[in-house]
């Protein structure tokens, strides 16, 4: 086996950690009206996408509330996210949403990794499907501040070494932790985004997809005021 000596690598480049998530929106179809209109094909045919919208928000209510919901499905949202690998595999297992995220087979990534922030809760107590999450303590903080950090500091190092002895980003990228930033897309129509920020936004979820979901709910609320109204999060 050829060993590469230090004078084959490269200097590493700056690692930087954050503690946050950001989210886009990029571009949206959905509006209350057009739940309106998709509800009244029903009795009005084609006349639906003539009638008057003013008194709308009684009508939406009712559907939400008598979870008639197809006429919810009308409509998409496509959010530009950037957050933890971890935390766009749960995103994965939503099906009802269509995905594309940045490659590392294809582009160099980006040494931007994830480190929790001092109030994020450390310690589980209870059996699973009955726990809870509460606030560790100082030395456990300081703890996980540094072991994650040097464990990031060794992968970036590897992963950067490997590149630059010539080795494909597909297998350089296998070194990588899943609390390194990624990029996606993702698109959703109005119904499976309430279904997903109903599950999301819950005490229970994890606390770094909670984050990507309050800021996707806020998003949800300025597009589309009576249908946010009328989401019962808890349904």
């Amino acid at each position: 086996m050829r060993l590469y000596t230090l004078s084959n690598w490269r200097r590493m480049t700056e690692i930087k950690f954050r503690n946050d998530v950001s989210v886009e929106l990029i571009k949206s179809n959905a509006i209350d009206e057009d739940v309106a209109h998709a509800a009244w094909v029903s009795n009005y045919g084609g006349d639906a996408r003539t009638k008057d919208t003013e008194k709308m928000q009684g009508l939406i209510k009712y559907l939400y509330r008598e979870k008639h919901m197809s006429p919810f499905e009308h409509g998409s949202f496509t959010f530009f996210i950037e957050a933890p690998i971890f935390v766009a595999r749960e995103f994965m297992r939503h099906r009802t949403m269509a995905f594309n995220e940045w490659s590392g087979r294809y582009a160099e990534l980006e040494p931007v990794f994830y480190v929790p922030s001092d109030s994020r809760p450390l310690k589980q107590v209870g059996k699973i499907g009955n726990y809870t999450f509460e606030e560790g303590t100082d030395d456990q903080m300081d703890l996980v501040h540094q072991q994650t950090s040097r464990s990031y500091e060794l992968a970036w190092k590897s992963y950067e070494n490997m590149l630059s002895c010539g080795v494909a980003k597909e297998v350089a990228r296998n070194v990588l932790p899943v609390g390194i930033y990624t990029k996606f897309y993702a698109t959703v129509n109005p119904r499976n985004l309430m279904h997903f920020l109903g599950l999301r936004t819950a005490p229970n979820a994890l606390l770094e997809i909670r984050m990507v979901a309050d800021e996707m709910e806020k998003l949800f609320a300025q597009q589309m005021p009576i249908t946010y109204s009328a989401w019962d999060k808890e349904s």
